[in-house]
């Protein structure tokens, strides 16, 4: 079955439950804690980077096994255990309630799956099998990491100021011959060189070569 591919999805202070202790949970957590979500963990013993990040107050650790009724409230949840048992119960409660949940290694008992991220500022380029193979969308984020360096994450930024000024000062038709123009350009060489200066110095005499045409 083909999901719909829903990239971004709003957590921002969302109570998301990761279910288990181990490293595999640790990704998983770390992957909502860089969404800004509200993260709790179930387990009754938690990794090295998990006690850490309890430690720290950045989860909350529930420091026993999984209970029916510990995903009330929760946005989605993740099933991380190596106890079938377990997930098969954390799937059933997600479901009954209509919690998105994932269970690892699980496509069958999934309602969203975690696609491999590269994350350049307010870039975000993701990457996803469907869980049928996890480690091609990783080997393939690892490829986007080399063509998208870090100078697009500020470039990006600035193109969404750039593009306030373009509808503010030129009409429809000369906007898009604008953004045809800007990225048939070397621009984006420009900025896969990591001069990101030079790539927006050349958006700018893009713009005002598209303003002086005549009307």
């Amino acid at each position: 079955m083909t999901g719909y591919p829903l990239t971004l999805v709003h957590l921002h202070r969302a109570r998301c439950v990761v279910v288990g202790g181990g490293t595999v949970a640790a990704r998983k957590v770390d992957g909502l804690r860089a969404a800004d979500a509200r993260v709790v963990v179930i387990s009754p013993v938690l990794c090295e980077r998990l006690e850490e990040l309890a430690a720290q107050g950045e989860v909350e650790a529930v420091r026993r096994a999984y209970r029916a009724g510990d995903l009330e409230g929760a946005l989605l949840v993740i099933a991380a255990t190596d106890d079938p048992a377990v997930n098969r119960r954390v799937w059933e409660e997600a479901r009954a309630r209509g919690i998105l949940v994932n269970v690892v290694d699980d496509p069958d008992r999934c309602t969203f799956f975690l696609p491999a991220v590269v994350r350049r500022g307010p870039l975000t380029l993701a990457v996803s099998t469907d869980g049928r193979c996890p480690a091609l969308a990783r080997r393939i984020r690892q490829r986007l990491e080399r063509e998208f360096g870090p100078a697009y994450g500020p470039f990006v930024e600035w193109l969404g100021e750039l593009r306030q000024r373009v509808v503010s000062i030129l009409p429809p038709a000369r906007r898009k011959a604008f953004w045809d123009r800007l990225f048939r350009s070397d621009v984006l060489a420009l900025l896969d060189a990591g001069d990101e200066t030079a790539a927006r110095r050349r958006a700018e005499e893009i713009l005002k070569q598209i303003q002086s045409w005549e009307t």
